[in-house]
């Protein structure tokens, strides 16, 4: 899976069919436009060429930050066309959200993995990083971490995903309003404790990494079909389950529990006779 990393973010496979993608924009991990749009495309490539992924692992690649969130270096580039008074306002605009569903879409890249992301934090967890474990499917974080949805502090709002997945996950409107309007910092205690994650790790990078990789490892050891249907609507669940039930992976596992021996899931991807060579 190396082929996969880019400038920024190193993508290897610790177990087989796990991915770890580290962040690795240096110092601080904050995000220009090209490091968002590579972090998206990182999800989006090994999905389109059906590499047999079964969990992955988004950590960072720096043992004293997770993110900075927004790199404000490049943040002008967001409100350049609004700023720029020679064009068309409602053009900018147009040009302007253009942009920020892009910005969403790279973010969000994880939601449309057929495999579960998790989550891996430490330190600190800014602005933008909190948009970005939010849309991903499991979240573990050391107990050092410290979050904080900091974009009002310069003159955002938090409009990359927090704002959607954050009630969602939490259950707690009051909260994540208070927690957007004051930028304050919550601890990976009180993040616990309103359901942002599943489990704190007493240590930090390491623990916390390592940890999560484990998970990712017993994630890719179940049936691919069955994990990915996991994420679905229960709303569609009748209807899932009525393609899922037609699945080899229901023998194999009751074979592989008879014989004790570990199960051996095919890939997710079917090769079609329609599939023709890239151009």
């Amino acid at each position: 899976m190396e082929k996969y990393s880019t400038k920024w973010i190193k993508v290897s496979e610790p177990f087989p069919h796990v991915a770890h993608i580290e962040l690795a924009r240096g110092p601080v991990n904050a995000f220009s436009q090209e490091f968002w749009r590579s972090y998206g495309k990182v999800f989006d490539s090994l999905v389109a060429d059906g590499v047999d992924v079964r969990a992955a692992v988004v950590s960072s690649a720096f043992p004293k930050i997770f993110t900075a969130g927004l790199d404000l270096g490049d943040a002008g580039n967001l409100g350049g066309d609004g700023a720029d008074t020679t064009r068309d306002g409602a053009r900018s605009s147009l040009a302007m959200r253009k942009m920020l569903l892009e910005f969403q879409h790279a973010i969000g890249a994880p939601e449309r993995c057929p495999f579960p992301v998790i989550a891996a934090t430490h330190n600190h967890v800014i602005g933008l990083g909190v948009d970005l474990i939010s849309a991903c499917d499991i979240r573990y974080a050391a107990a050092d971490s410290k979050f904080s949805i900091k974009e009002v502090d310069i003159g955002l709002a938090a409009d990359i995903g927090s704002l959607a997945f954050l009630p969602h996950i939490t259950g707690n409107h009051s909260l994540v309003r208070e927690l957007a309007y004051t930028a304050r910092s919550f601890s990976a205690a009180e993040a616990e404790k309103i359901g942002l994650l599943s489990k704190v790790v007493q240590g930090s990078r390491d623990e916390v990494i390592k940890e999560a990789l484990e998970l990712a490892r017993v994630i890719s050891t179940k049936s691919p079909i069955a994990v990915s249907g996991v994420p679905e609507n229960l709303a569609y669940t009748g209807a899932w389950n009525a393609h899922a039930l037609m699945t080899n992976d229901i023998s194999e596992n009751l074979f592989a529990t008879k014989q004790k021996r570990k199960a051996n899931f095919a890939p997710l991807k079917v090769p079609s006779r329609l599939d023709g060579p890239k151009l």
